[in-house]
C-alpha cells in the first residue's frame, strides 16, 4: 500500500484523501492546526510548515509528499530527502508573483503589465508606465483577495503601500476583462497529460463564488492548452496544475497559476469521469491518468463563512452537498454544493436555484 504525505490539512487535502482511499492509498497529513478538516480522516502530525524535524518525520513515514496549498515554505522542503510533487520549483514560482509573471513573459504567455515595488519611488514610476486603475499586491502569501489593494489615483498609493508592508510588492495592470476561466491539467512522470474542459468562474470579494463547466469555446481551449503545455514542460511538472485566465476581446490573459488541485475543479468530483483529486494522485504516483470527459454539465457554489441548511440544496435534483467540517468564520471556505444537468441549457435554468434556497 502506497502512503502519501500531504502538507496542509484543509479541504483540498480532505478531498485527496477521499479520492485516494478507494485506490488503496493511505495518508499522513501535517498541519499546524489539530482540528484541520483533513486531520480527522487519517494519521496526522501537528506542526508548523517550517518545522524541519516534523517534516522529516513525515517524510520517513510516506512514499511521496504533496501539498494542498502553495504557501508551504519551499526553502524548507528543499532540505528534505524526499520525493515531492508537484516540483518545489513550481511551488517557489507560484509563491512569488514577480517570479510567476516573469515566467509567463519568458514563455510568451500574455500577462497584465507589472512592476516590482520596493519603494514609493518605484510605485510612482510604475504608475506612469502602468496607469490606472492598478492593483498593488504583496509578492508573496496573498490569496483569495487578501494582501492587495485597488488603486485608482496616485494619491492613494502611499496609504496602500504602507498598508501592505512597504516592501516586497508588485503593481499590476487592472484588466477590464469580460469573465474568467480556469484550465486544470494533470501530468505524470512519463509526460502523459490530460486536460479538463475550461471552467468559467465568478468571484465575490476576491473569493471564488460560482464555477460552471464545461465552458465551450474551442479557440480559447486550444489557446489555454498551448500555454498549459509551455508551463508544464518548463517546470518539468508532475501533478495537477491550474491556470487562471482573464478573457478579454476573445483572448486569454493569464492571471496566476496554482500548483495543486483547485477550488474551481471541485465540480469534477461528480461531473467528470475522473476527478482532479484522483488524477493528481495518479500523476504523482506515475500511474496512468484517468479520462477527464465530463459526464454532465455542472455548476458549483462555494459556501463562505458558514454552512447553510442542507435540505434546500439536497432537494435540488442531481445536487451534491459537501460540508468540510470546518468551524464557521467570516471569509472562510466551509463547503460547497455541485449541481448537474443534462445539458448546458438545462444547467442555465437550474443554476439560479442556488441563489434562492
Amino acid at each position: 500500500m502506497k502512503k502519501i504525505g500531504i502538507i496542509g490539512g484543509g479541504q483540498l487535502a480532505r478531498m485527496m484523501i477521499l479520492a485516494g482511499t478507494p485506490l488503496g492509498l493511505s495518508f499522513v497529513v501535517l498541519d499546524p492546526s489539530a482540528d484541520a478538516c483533513a486531520m480527522k480522516l487519517c494519521d496526522n502530525i501537528v506542526a508548523k510548515y517550517d518545522d524541519l524535524d516534523a517534516l522529516k518525520a513525515l517524510s520517513a513515514q510516506v512514499d511521496i509528499i504533496t501539498f494542498d496549498f502553495e504557501n508551504v515554505p519551499a526553502g524548507t522542503l528543499e532540505q528534505l530527502d524526499a520525493i515531492i510533487y508537484p516540483p518545489i520549483c513550481a511551488l517557489a514560482t507560484a509563491q512569488d508573483r514577480i517570479l510567476e509573471k516573469s515566467l509567463f513573459q519568458g514563455l510568451n504567455i500574455p500577462t497584465p503589465a507589472f512592476a516590482a515595488i520596493e519603494s514609493l519611488d518605484d510605485l510612482e514610476a510604475a504608475f506612469v508606465r502602468i496607469g490606472f486603475p492598478a492593483i498593488l499586491k504583496t509578492r508573496c502569501l496573498g490569496y483569495d483577495g487578501k494582501g492587495q489593494a485597488r488603486i485608482t489615483d496616485a494619491k492613494e498609493g502611499p496609504a496602500a503601500f504602507a498598508a501592505l508592508g512597504g516592501k516586497g510588492l508588485i503593481l499590476e495592470e487592472c484588466i477590464d476583462f469580460t469573465f474568467e476561466v480556469s484550465m486544470i491539467a494533470a501530468r505524470n512522470q512519463n509526460g502523459e497529460t490530460v486536460y479538463y474542459p475550461l471552467i468559467k468562474n465568478k468571484h465575490q470579494q476576491g473569493v471564488l463564488h460560482l464555477a460552471e463547466a464545461p465552458f465551450q469555446d474551442d479557440a480559447l481551449f486550444n489557446e489555454a492548452k498551448v500555454y498549459m503545455n509551455a508551463l508544464l514542460n518548463k517546470l518539468d511538472y508532475i501533478g495537477v496544475l491550474t491556470i487562471e485566465f482573464f478573457v478579454k476581446d476573445a483572448q486569454l490573459i493569464v492571471n496566476e497559476i496554482a500548483p495543486r488541485v483547485h477550488n474551481s475543479g471541485h465540480l469534477t468530483i461528480e461531473a467528470a469521469i475522473t476527478s482532479q483529486f484522483e488524477n493528481h494522485l495518479r500523476a504523482i504516483l506515475n500511474w496512468p491518468l484517468g479520462a477527464t470527459k465530463m459526464l454532465k454539465p455542472a455548476a458549483m457554489l462555494n459556501f463562505i463563512g458558514e454552512m447553510p441548511e442542507e435540505t434546500p440544496y439536497l432537494s435540488i435534483n442531481d445536487s451534491h452537498y459537501h460540508d468540510y467540517g470546518k468551524e464557521p468564520r467570516i471569509g472562510r471556505k466551509v463547503g460547497h454544493c455541485t449541481i448537474l444537468a443534462d445539458d448546458l441549457d438545462a444547467l442555465a435554468l437550474k443554476t439560479p436555484i442556488f441563489f434562492k434556497v
